[in-house]
């Protein structure tokens, strides 16, 4: 049976999870370019959801990935990201897929920065709307407590609730239902393993290619 996701072009919008080769960038991409679909992911590191709507640099690097090729990355000054009018005008998706959550979750304060992450979100979502773009939203995973990010379940559950409130006109995928807490390894906290990527990229592949919005997608 051929996937929904056969001959569709998706762009990924990604955060640390996706910005070094092995991590879902690697992971998920291999398995949704295997599905048939076209595959175009930008990744900022350290950065809120807003850095892709203009030229900005990431605090941690960029990274960029098409189809199959390689892992492109960039530090320093260098590491710019492409506005999204002009990453939807290069590769005109029919989906775009936004997977941004722990950055902006502010592990190491004290309560969780709901305004800031709305103001962040919001920015990101209007233009999306604007452009009558379909979109996808993927929250944050489980991860491990504790690191040198102060990852904790309980702030990840609230970063997921928030997100899943706030993502319209996006669909939210809430990746803590695709795990049990601090099932995959991670290396800090935060970053998965190999074996851990492995997995959330396959469980989020799975759950892509089932969402009933692909079928709209593809009338």
């Amino acid at each position: 049976m051929q996937s929904l996701l056969a001959g569709l072009s998706l762009l990924i919008l990604g955060d640390s999870h996706f910005a070094t080769q092995g991590y879902l960038v690697t992971t998920l991409q291999d398995q949704l370019v295997q599905q048939g679909a076209k595959v175009a992911t930008y990744a900022a590191c350290g950065s809120p959801a807003s850095v892709f709507l203009t030229a900005r640099v990431a605090s941690c690097g960029t990274a960029v990935r098409i189809q199959s090729g390689p892992v492109q990355t960039k530090r320093g000054n260098d590491a710019r990201t492409v506005p999204l009018a002009d990453m939807v005008r290069q590769h005109k998706p029919n989906l775009v897929i936004v997977a941004m959550g722990d950055t902006m979750a502010g592990y190491v304060q004290r309560q969780l920065p709901t305004d800031t992450v709305k103001d962040e979100v919001t920015a990101l979502t209007d233009q999306l709307r604007a452009m009558n773009m379909p979109c996808v939203w993927i929250g944050p995973s489980w991860g491990t407590e504790g690191g040198p990010f102060m990852k904790t379940f309980t702030r990840v559950q609230q970063m997921s609730q928030l997100l899943s409130t706030i993502v319209a006109p996006c669909t939210y995928v809430d990746s803590t239902k695709l795990s049990q807490p601090g099932q995959w390894p991670t290396f800090d906290g935060q970053h998965y393993t190999v074996d851990g990527y492995k997995a959330y990229g396959t469980a989020l592949a799975t759950t892509l290619a089932s969402l009933p919005q692909l079928r709209e997608i593809r009338r």
